[in-house]
């Protein structure tokens, strides 16, 4: 398989389960996360690489396509309709028997050539009329994007009438050259999108008269398909946020404080005195909020006790000692 090896990358089989992938990337994505190498510049590398690796695999759909086209999986869809059939040699083959190597750079472009098309979500081939005006643009954020709500950025190429035509398609019952009977030529244009706070993976969010033009010069719709990428420290379910909070064996055995993580800083926790190992703590309000309004999920921190290592002769007298008190370890 050409491109980079996702399972590689996470150290798993190719036939490993979601439960495997997942602890797989949450060891390696705590081990090289930024915050616990800073400064690093190959930790951060690996990091992304993790992320990216997990973002596919963890995705059952996602991982199909990359198990059959490799690291080309975003266009299996492409090469699908296409007749496309991936080679022993990592090529594709269409079905007409012509053979495409695909070099850095020239996707864009062979794709063009395949499928004659502009715009991006209304792949189309050139001649047949447009069966939606609207456009979709996949965007992916991160989980504190999403918990903030963001901005994107977006070079698109959408259309605008043709000219020559003026969106007609024809001149004197004859194809226009200029559009190829389109009505509509190919127009690079860069706008500005607001993505709101509260978004999961699969919201779509509308943007008003963004997308394609009809011979009228009426414009559909943009839609952002979001993706939210996984996070090393908070697992999501739904608006609530799930977090495990290391704990030394001091606090929960004395009680005392600990701080929690959370996506906008961090927030002191009283532990109680005797709390067991496991235990989870309800923080109301400080999880995701809800896309539309102003309510939050909320964020639950499970006390993960952190046992002491290197201990010195007098600390272990004093646990020898309780142990003495306490035989049954109750």
């Amino acid at each position: 398989m050409a491109g980079k090896d996702y399972y590689h990358i996470l150290g798993v089989k190719r036939s490993a389960t979601e439960q495997e992938i997942k602890q797989a990337y949450r060891r390696l994505a705590r081990k090289f996360h930024p915050d616990v190498n800073p400064g690093n510049k190959n930790a951060e590398t690996r990091f992304k690489e993790i992320n990216e690796a997990y973002e596919v695999l963890s995705n059952k759909e996602k991982r199909e396509k990359y198990d059959r086209y490799g690291d080309q999986w975003q266009y299996a869809d492409q090469f699908a309709k296409a007749g496309a059939q991936q080679t022993p040699f990592g090529e594709f083959r269409q079905g007409g028997g012509q053979e495409f190597q695909f070099q850095e750079g020239d996707l864009e472009s062979l794709f063009g050539d395949l499928f004659g098309t502009f715009g991006t979500g209304t792949s189309r081939r050139r001649g047949r009329p447009r069966r939606s005006l609207d456009v979709e643009q996949p965007v992916e954020v991160t989980l504190e994007e999403a918990y903030q709500g963001t901005s994107r950025i977006l070079s698109m190429e959408t259309g605008e009438l043709c000219p020559t035509c003026r969106g007609t398609g024809r001149i004197q019952n004859v194809p226009c050259s200029t559009c190829r009977g389109s009505g509509v030529v190919p127009r690079l244009q860069r706008i500005e999108v607001k993505i709101p706070a509260g978004v999961t993976d699969g919201s779509r969010v509308r943007v008003a008269g963004k997308g394609q033009p009809d011979h009228s010069g009426t414009k559909g719709d943009l839609y952002l398909v979001i993706s939210v990428k996984p996070h090393p420290l908070f697992e999501r379910k739904g608006d609530d946020l799930y977090v495990e909070v290391g704990t030394p064996l001091t606090v929960a055995v004395l009680g005392g404080e600990v701080e929690v993580p959370t996506p906008k800083g961090k927030l002191a926790l009283r532990v109680p005195a005797e709390t067991q190992n496991g235990r989870t703590f309800r923080l109301a309000g400080q999880g995701m909020p809800h896309l539309g309004d102003s309510s939050r999920g909320d964020l639950l921190a499970k006390v993960m006790v952190l046992l002491p290592t290197n201990l010195s002769a007098e600390e272990k007298k004093l646990f020898e000692r309780l142990s003495q008190l306490h035989p049954s370890g109750s």
